[in-house]
């Protein structure tokens, strides 16, 4: 091929998939969660959730500091969550069977990475452009200085935040590629290098300037002393924090990006390049003549594919329903059923583990029990929830259950066995409030029994696919776990031994999930009729 074939076929490859991976509910979802990280960055004056302080102090929403907060928060967001926007760029083509068109054309290998890295970062980099768009936006409305200087607005998104996003572009291409990575446990295992990223990525000598923070953070404070002296609290933080009293503002004009810390953001990017094409050492291009799913290919390759988003939908063959059974017996085979499908092929290993924490929930302290082992039951089967909703779809059985004589039946069946494995999961919590009569507690574990399988059907069904709970949930739980009582859902964050979230807030909820999905489906259900 020549440079200019090259060139139009890498470009051409690239746009096809950029554009079908924008189409995605997923997208919307994050894109949204970013935008009101956004906001959070920027809060109101008076407001009592930030993302950058120093200490009791903030700086004035001029247009430097708005642009370095959101780009700070926008580079801490997006690479947790935007890595499960793009991760399954070449396992949808394994499904669509257009990876083995692929492998059948001459594209090099290197060429079909190189595509796959650019729509993924461009995915990303697309998010980034909306959360900029929303600094400018919350400049204005914020009104503290509408003063704006695009290049201290914009400059921080391309410097500080796009490089971290090559990183998290390539990183999603590689776990592809890596067949322990390529499921469920590549997205648990992002989620914590993403946490370890962020915590350590915020220091000055983090490598390759890791989020940008350290430079910034350096001349936040000069500015803070300048203003005030050295008196009060000047620590540096960057993440969801709740505060008692709202931030004192300071003026701060911004700062110069360093030789030194432009050079390392290359450094990033070229090592983000180097990451993205390292699988065309192993990469089988959707080939199944070049060995197994080691080589890239999807473990129900031989399965019939679904018909790819850009394909007219065919025919779809409408089998005749039969005459629905009444009674509580029925209910309860078909309960069974859905939980025999829900936790089908998962293995020994995972039960040992779920055994070990129920162990250490019957035999630890009343405090270690609600504080550590009730979070631990409650994320150990994230990947397992996450089926919820979606399983009909990603195994191509939705037109077999579609047949099914009450679907809203067989969808509070699927409801039915979440709330079955949450509560067998939890059972030691449960029993150990029990017997303590720590009765707040008990009806905060309800509120988590009923919330945690309705979100995850929720989203199964609207989004249809596993990965958006997935997304949703992990920052969820974490922030539970950082002790943010306000999205407590299962009463681990305790004051005075009693829990200090909103309890009757979550059965709520749930329940209003809950009806939100049965419309979701019976709309969807009508489109498709």
């Amino acid at each position: 091929m020549t440079a200019l074939r090259l060139l139009r076929t890498l470009a051409g490859l690239t746009a096809g998939d950029f554009k079908d991976r924008v189409r995605r509910p997923v997208h919307l979802v994050v894109l949204l969660a970013a935008v009101g990280l956004g906001c959070l960055a920027v809060p109101p004056a008076d407001g009592r959730w930030v993302i950058l302080a120093l200490g009791e102090y903030r700086g004035t929403y001029t247009s430097a500091y708005v642009g370095v907060a959101t780009a700070l928060a926008g580079g801490l967001w997006l690479t947790l969550g935007g890595f499960y926007v793009v991760r399954k760029g070449l396992a949808r083509d394994e499904e669509t069977r257009v990876g083995q068109i692929l492998a059948a054309t001459p594209a090099r290998t290197v060429l079909l990475l190189a595509a796959k890295f650019l729509s993924n970062f461009l995915v990303l980099a697309s998010m980034l452009g909306v959360l900029a768009v929303t600094a400018l936006a919350l400049q204005l409305v914020r009104g503290e200085d509408r003063g704006v200087d695009p290049v201290a607005l914009f400059q921080p998104f391309l410097v500080m935040a796009l490089p971290l996003l090559a990183l998290t572009a390539a990183a999603a291409l590689l776990f592809e590629t890596v067949p322990v990575l390529r499921g469920g446990l590549g997205n648990a295992a992002w989620f914590c290098v993403a946490l370890v990223v962020g915590i350590k990525g915020q220091s000055a000598d983090a490598p390759f300037g890791g989020f940008g923070a350290g430079p910034a953070a350096g001349s936040l404070r000069a500015a803070l002393s300048e203003e005030f002296g050295k008196a009060g609290d000047h620590t540096f933080s960057l993440g969801l924090t709740q505060i008692p009293e709202p931030l004192t503002p300071f003026r701060w004009d911004g700062f110069t990006f360093g030789g030194d810390f432009l050079v390392s953001r290359l450094l990033l990017v070229a090592a983000a390049v180097a990451l993205a094409l390292l699988p065309a050492l192993w990469f089988g291009r959707h080939d199944p003549t070049r060995g197994g799913p080691a080589d890239g290919a999807s473990p129900a390759a031989d399965a019939p594919a679904p018909v790819p988003a850009y394909a007219p939908p065919p025919a779809v063959l409408t089998l005749p329903r039969t005459a629905a059974e009444r009674g509580g017996r029925t209910f309860g085979r078909l309960l069974a059923g859905e939980v025999r499908i829900l936790v089908g092929g998962v293995s020994p290993w995972w039960w040992a583990v779920a055994a070990a924490l129920t162990v250490a929930g019957l035999t630890l302290p009343l405090d270690a029990v609600t504080g550590l082992v009730l979070p631990a039951v409650w994320i150990w089967p994230v990947l397992v929830w996450s089926r919820l909703g979606s399983l009909p779809v990603e195994h191509g059985l939705e037109g077999l259950l579609g047949a099914y004589p009450a679907p809203r039946r067989r969808l509070l069946a699927a409801w039915g066995s979440g709330v079955v494995l949450t509560a067998v999961l939890g059972v030691a919590p449960l029993l150990r409030m029990a017997f303590a009569a720590d009765l707040p507690g008990l009806a905060a574990w309800l509120g988590g029994l009923l919330f945690i399988p309705s979100l995850a059907l929720l989203l199964g069904v609207v989004c249809r696919t596993h990965r958006v709970f997935q997304v949703v949930y992990l920052p969820l739980w974490y922030l539970v776990v950082n002790q943010v009582a306000a999205l407590d859902f299962m009463g681990a964050v305790r004051e005075a031994g009693v829990p200090a979230g909103p309890t009757p807030l979550f059965p709520l909820l749930a329940l209003l999930l809950l009806g939100a999905t049965f419309l979701a489906a019976g709309t969807r259900r009508g489109l498709t009729t």
